[in-house]
């Protein structure tokens, strides 16, 4: 007896130190699983709370325990583990089984793994099948026995193995194979996912859908053998067949804007495809996908008026806002994201050509301008420096003489525009563009003609001014972020006042008059008032609309990624104005509440000039009567010609 006791006592120091010696190999490993951080998705969305996107290493989704369903968790028992809420990590039972089968095969042909150790098997060791790394598995799940309730090892399980088809974890694959969240599921759809991570590939029902169906009602019978379900329940089940989708992983359905919102989160984070972040945004998808219509629209029409056109080079872009929050409602960077990545709505920068001059007749007006100030639309050289001068001519080499800043900018033309910039005065007007964020202005009288280059996105942030009473808004794709640990941050835009309510009115009031009466005319929608400046470079190279409503603003560029002039016909009133009308239509019938009418501010009136109705303000008061009649004569000082 005493040298039983004596062998007992050694077998069990022997035993005892073993197990210390191989948990002294893999202790580390435990903690990956106790303190587990997987690698989760980052999910889109838009303002509507509608999936804009997956953005992922590896696509999962993660569930609370509390959010999986108790019927899930006991067909999962069922199948892998009966005896799970029993064990203390390791079924000796089913070892002992599984030995005296691999010994007679002389191979291994029966595992014994309880989900514990199939939990560890995934999360911190190999998946070989070798013997001593069959004893770390079974002390690393002895240990977290000891360390996780068994509610938290089930956790862990359900959201880490892979359920093929791309999806980690129960709640990716139930929302991807059946666009269900979990607590929707039916129990046949629960028997398929349950009989997944035994053998993603071939039980993907995706692919294999027999097979998928074959393993779900063996889960099915299991829990009907051990009486987890009744007849009735098995009997139903077994026969339904679920409807199964093929879903692509990232469900992007705006790729351009997705691509910008992980460029400007990863400015604050390094972990965009693993954190797991909640991404509300500024998105409307019902008006990005308006919006790509519109700009496919007006691209066909340019091939249709050009067969010579190449169609692999011609592109555009369309922002759309709410200028009075700068919240992006849609952004479309090209014609087909599958052909071109490359976002022409805020990577490439065009010059903005005459869509830039109500900028410089809003600096005159708040510099005692009126509307109906007049402007010499004459023929003039400028020195240029270096010798040069340089020569500007109106749109058909025509020129009117003087003219009122209403009609000058109505029919946009360049001559009166120049003509204002230098009586205002360079330097002026160029520090107060730059006042206002503009960079890489030319120093140089050119400017007055948008000689620059700018992304649709920046501009429309400056144009933003008009709409919104005078007031620049930054513009926004993102509203708010929320990460893995439920910390909330709210995204504000930055704001700067560059002119008051009633000086920014009469600009508005001028670019409805391009819209009602001049180069806009193409961009006019019915029952609704719409400001606009057209804008097209020379040689037809770029294309421009930029119309805002009282409460929608939307920016359309068209022309050739090399820079290639289009045909002569092509201009923002022939090519861009027809595409910002298109939009609205279809952007009024899904929301038919826009506000309809500019609300006049405080502090702007109305008053008689050569017998028309024209507003003023008392920084822009009308002139006491017309001068036209005094000044029709010839002065030899200012090179006017008549």
């Amino acid at each position: 007896m005493k040298y039983i006791l004596m062998i007992l006592f050694v077998g069990v120091l022997a035993f005892g130190g073993g197990f210390l010696w191989v948990y002294s190999q893999v202790r580390f490993n435990a903690y990956a699983i106790i303190d587990y951080k997987p690698k989760l998705t980052t999910q889109i969305y838009d303002t509507n709370n509608e999936l804009i996107a997956n953005v992922f290493e590896e696509n999962r989704i993660y569930a609370p325990y509390e959010e999986i369903p108790a019927r899930l968790i006991e067909a999962l028992v069922a199948i892998e583990d009966t005896s799970f809420f029993e064990h203390e990590g390791v079924n000796t039972e089913a070892i002992i089984r599984a030995i005296i089968k691999d010994v007679k095969a002389q191979k291994f042909v029966e595992g014994a793994s309880t989900l514990t150790q199939q939990l560890v098997k995934n999360l911190a060791l190999s998946s070989e099948k070798k013997i001593m790394r069959k004893l770390k598995e079974m002390v690393l799940s002895i240990k977290l026995e000891s360390e996780l309730s068994k509610e938290e090892i089930i956790e862990r399980y359900l959201n880490h193995v892979y359920f093929g088809h791309g999806y980690y974890g129960i709640k990716t694959a139930a929302q991807g194979y059946f666009r269900k969240d979990l607590d929707r599921l039916s129990l046949k759809e629960i028997a398929m996912l349950v009989g997944l991570p035994k053998a993603p590939s071939s039980f993907d029902p995706t692919k294999h859908l027999d097979l998928s169906l074959g393993r779900a009602n063996r889960v099915l019978e299991r829990m009907y053998s051990i009486g987890w379900i009744n007849e009735d329940e098995y009997r139903k089940s077994t026969l339904e067949e679920p409807v199964v989708f093929d879903d692509t992983l990232s469900k992007n359905k705006a790729p351009y804007v997705v691509d910008e919102i992980i460029k400007e989160i990863s400015k604050r984070v390094d972990d965009i495809k693993t954190g797991g972040y909640k991404i509300v945004s500024t998105i409307d998808l019902e008006i990005q996908k308006i919006a790509l219509d519109s700009l496919k629209y007006g691209y066909t029409e340019i091939l249709k008026r050009n067969k010579s056109a190449n169609p692999d080079l011609l592109n555009g872009a369309i922002v759309v806002t709410r200028p009075q929050t700068g919240e992006v409602l849609a952004l479309v960077g090209g014609v087909d994201y599958a052909k071109s990545s490359y976002n022409r709505a805020t990577q490439s920068k065009r010059q903005p050509g005459s869509s830039f001059k109500p900028f410089i007749y809003q600096i005159a007006l708040d510099n005692g301008y009126s509307v109906v100030s007049q402007l010499a639309d004459i023929a003039k050289s400028f020195d240029m420096g270096n010798g040069k001068e340089w020569t500007p001519k109106n749109y058909g080499g025509s020129f009117s003489g003087f003219i009122t800043m209403k009609e000058a900018l109505t029919k946009s033309r360049n001559l009166a525009t120049i003509n204002l910039l230098n009586d205002l005065g360079l330097e002026f007007v160029r520090q107060k563009l730059i006042d206002m964020g503009f960079i890489d202005m030319p120093p140089n009288l050119s400017i007055a003609l948008g000689s620059f280059g700018i992304s649709p996105l920046d501009f429309a942030k400056f144009y933003s001014m008009f709409p919104n009473e005078g007031e620049i808004v930054e513009t926004s794709l993102i509203k708010s972020v929320e990460n893995r640990f439920n910390s909330y941050t709210k995204f504000e835009n930055v704001r700067l006042r560059v002119t008051s309510p009633e000086q920014a009115f009469l600009s508005t009031t001028l670019m409805q008059n391009v819209v009602e009466r001049g180069t806009g005319r193409n961009a006019q929608v019915s029952g609704i008032q719409i400001a606009g400046k057209t804008g097209t470079t020379n040689n037809n190279i770029d294309a421009w609309f930029c119309g805002y409503s009282p409460d929608t603003q939307v920016i359309i560029w068209y022309g050739n990624d090399d820079n290639s002039p289009m045909k002569k016909v092509e201009g923002g009133g022939r090519t861009a104005a027809p595409v910002f009308k298109k939009f609205m239509q279809s952007y009024m019938k899904i929301y038919p509440s826009l506000r309809r009418n500019f609300i006049q501010p405080e502090g702007v009136f109305k008053g008689k000039f050569d017998g028309v109705d024209e507003f003023y303000t008392k920084d822009s008061p009308l002139p006491q009567q017309s001068p036209m009649q005094d000044i029709l004569k010839e002065q030899d000082d200012g090179g006017l010609i008549f």
